[in-house]
């Protein structure tokens, strides 16, 4: 019995109202670096960054959890996959410290945000998830990543 099949799990409405707020932040600092001046333009950039490497550790820091919550259950891959956005968030932050143009860093960044979903499909496919997760993960992860992308790409 998964968790998807059993009913006895679901998003509360809040949460779709929460996640999609967690949008904002990253529409905002685009924005800025649309419209902003240069000194504005520069912390937006690195608030970008930033907010986009904390989502991304904690969606691995969800998946830990949902492989936690069936214990010994969960696929090894999962516990694999859930510890990668941290390490990858940390990677682009080297390439960026390294002195390489910031842009790369989140460029790179909105695209392990984006395919993230990929794991979210194979949770799902699991029966790991709750009903209505991918309905709530994949248009938050699409939506990070590209306006991760768009803020490397300014």
């Amino acid at each position: 019995m998964t968790i998807e099949s059993t009913g006895r799990h679901r998003l509360p409405p809040l949460a779709r109202v929460l996640g999609f707020a967690g949008l904002l932040p990253q529409a905002a600092a685009v924005a800025v670096l649309l419209a902003g001046d240069a000194d504005q333009q520069t912390a937006a950039l690195g608030l970008a960054y930033a907010y986009a490497a904390l989502i991304f550790s904690f969606l691995g820091g969800v998946w830990w959890g949902l492989a936690a919550a069936t214990g010994l259950k969960a696929p090894k891959w999962v516990w694999i996959a859930s510890v990668a956005p941290s390490l990858l968030a940390l990677a682009t932050s080297v390439v960026w410290a390294a002195g390489s143009d910031p842009a790369v860093s989140l460029v790179m960044l909105g695209v392990f945000i984006a395919a993230s979903v990929l794991i979210d499909l194979k949770l799902k496919a699991a029966g790991l998830t709750p009903e209505g997760w991918l309905a709530l993960r994949a248009p938050l992860s699409i939506g990070l990543g590209a306006l991760t992308l768009v803020a490397g790409l300014i």
